[in-house]
């Protein structure tokens, strides 16, 4: 398909000799006489590249760039003017312009610009495909009541700075809810780091959270940045945080309430900016009773508790679960999608599904496998519940 460039210009010998050149090259070219022509058309049309004059009638090159910045229209931005300066060129490029070329444009200069500005195109295109892949990836499935409650909570909840604890059992998806909530947050151009707390050796959890100086300690070769540092300005999701030590516990504390770290082995204060998701499949309050949790830090990181609920507690979402994990799964595999009867469908809400979620992506990869083609109610009893 035919790569699509505007040309924006009020001078008629301008547009048409740069259509000539970009046509040649087997480029679609559109043209717009002036700003408000051009505007119309980025509102009703999709376009590669827009090569704008800077000095218009009516708007400006500088006004349709910020306008169609504002309205998601943009394509990437080649802007052209004779009365070229080192300020122009700045504030194009501060706005949102790709390249900024002097008039008469050479004509290498020219479509050297086109192809690189397309090539970014095509990276931004890839780029917004595969975040949309990897958001579908990490849905929420499910319309049951508990499903729709828990969702509608996260609408509320992630646009604002308040710290989150997420309950719930293993495998029902708690990593999911931070996730939408880091996506849904002002932070979800920022990174959104994960810490496994149950999987760090208690002796190595401070340096792994807040990084250490080096010959902090026998295996400090060199300086390491924690995961606080790493997660600045984004989300820090601490999983399993029942199963941190009450000496890394103390730290985190202190870590939330004054915005600052500080390194093992170090005395430098380092100001951070974290929004704080932690989860759980533990009693806290439980173990704030048995002195093994902090009361503090639990008040600290619970501003807003969402449970997770059990598959037990939601089997209306099997069927939904299960025909997305086939899609999944034949994406995976590179074969045509699994089929499966409705007889089997309601075969797999009978279980407990104590491994929740995971227990049942894991069934439902087992039955692609022994069962490729079409899982039956005879292959559900057969294969699933091993």
């Amino acid at each position: 398909m035919a790569k699509k460039i505007l040309i924006i210009d009020d001078e008629k010998s301008i547009r048409y000799t740069l259509r000539e050149i970009l046509e040649f090259e087997d480029y679609e070219v559109d043209e717009a006489k002036d700003g408000e022509e051009a505007l119309e058309k980025l509102v009703v049309n999709n376009y590669d590249v827009a090569l704008c004059d800077v000095k218009m009638p009516k708007k400006d090159g500088i006004e349709v760039l910020t306008k169609a910045m504002e309205m998601g229209k943009a394509p990437q931005f080649i802007m052209i003017s004779a009365h070229a300066n080192i300020d122009i060129a700045v504030d194009a490029t501060k706005k949102g312009a790709f390249d900024f070329i002097s008039k008469p444009p050479d004509l290498n200069r020219l479509l050297l610009a086109v192809r690189n500005a397309l090539d970014k195109s095509s990276l931004v295109q890839e780029t917004k495909v595969l975040k949309k892949q990897v958001a579908k990836k990490y849905d929420i499935i499910g319309e049951t009541e508990p499903v729709l409650q828990m969702k509608e909570t996260i609408e509320k909840v992630a646009p604002t700075e308040a710290r989150v604890l997420v309950t719930g059992p293993n495998g029902a998806g708690k990593e999911l809810v931070a996730r939408w909530l880091h996506g849904k947050s002002p932070r979800s151009k920022q990174q959104l780091v994960e810490v496994n707390c149950a999987a760090i050796p208690s002796e190595l959890i401070e340096s792994e959270l807040f990084g250490h100086e080096k010959g902090s300690f026998t295996s400090a070769h060199k300086q390491r940045i924690g995961k606080f540092e790493q997660a600045n300005e984004g989300t820090l999701f601490l999983d399993e945080i029942g199963d941190m030590s009450l000496s890394a516990q103390a730290k985190v504390l202190r870590a939330l309430q004054e915005n600052r770290i500080t390194r093992v082995g170090g005395d430098k204060e380092i100001k951070v900016n974290v929004r704080v998701v932690a989860a759980t499949n533990k009693d806290l309050k439980t173990m704030i009773k048995s002195g093994d949790f902090r009361e503090d830090l639990y008040h600290r990181l619970s501003v807003i508790v969402i449970k997770v609920p059990s598959l037990a507690e939601r089997k209306e979402d099997i069927p939904l679960l299960v025909k997305k994990f086939l899609k999944d799964i034949a994406g995976e595999y590179g074969r045509p999608e699994t089929k499966i009867t409705d007889d089997a469908l309601d075969k797999m809400k009978e279980p407990g599904w104590t491994g929740n979620i995971r227990e049942l992506r894991n069934v439902v990869e087992r039955l692609t496998i022994m069962s490729p083609t079409e899982i039956t109610k005879d292959d559900v009893e057969r294969y699933a519940f091993l």
